[in-house]
């Protein structure tokens, strides 16, 4: 029998945190607990990446999603004073249908991974080189990542005023 290794051990505590904090994400009934529970998830997810030497993968992935996009939720919930909102239970036909779409994509997601043949790549280990990186996240050239970082920053900038802005409109006595 093998021995477990200390990888082993730290997949299977990732893989445990990121269904559990998943499961608490879409289940909470409270915003700003279900924003704290999603930052779990992408800081345990970049630990997957980090596992994999997938070491700039994961520096965005706590950098831009934990660091930025759940500070943006964050800053949202708290900026609309909706921090103590509740959202409804949820009712017997969403429960059901939501079961019902998550054994769905379970099943396509197993079927595709036991149907797919995965082989081992002889090829050699490409290094990383940062300043190749760097150069292309700042080039508005061809292969160049400034623009749609840029598109994204703004549209990220957009949805949350506009959220904001639907957040604190003031309810009409015909609403």
């Amino acid at each position: 029998m093998e021995a477990i290794s200390a990888n082993h051990i730290m997949f299977i505590i990732f893989s445990f945190v990121i269904i559990l904090f998943s499961v608490l994400t879409v289940t909470s009934r409270r915003i700003l607990r279900a924003a704290v529970y999603l930052l779990f998830v992408l800081i345990s997810t970049s630990g997957i990446y980090f596992m994999l030497n997938y070491q700039f993968l994961a520096a965005v992935q706590l950098t831009l999603y934990a660091g930025g996009i759940v500070v943006l939720i964050i800053f949202s919930i708290l900026l609309t004073s909706h921090i103590n909102q509740k959202f409804e239970p949820i009712g017997v036909k969403k429960i059901i249908s939501g079961l019902f779409a998550s054994l769905f994509g379970i099943i396509i997601c197993i079927t595709a991974i036991l149907q797919y043949n995965f082989v081992a790549s002889t090829a050699p280990e490409i290094p990383v080189n940062m300043h190749v990186i760097g150069s292309k996240l700042l080039d508005y050239g061809h292969n160049g990542f400034i623009l749609p970082f840029e598109v994204i920053s703004i549209l990220l900038l957009a949805s949350m005023i506009a959220s904001i802005v639907i957040a604190k409109r003031k309810k009409q006595p015909n609403d």
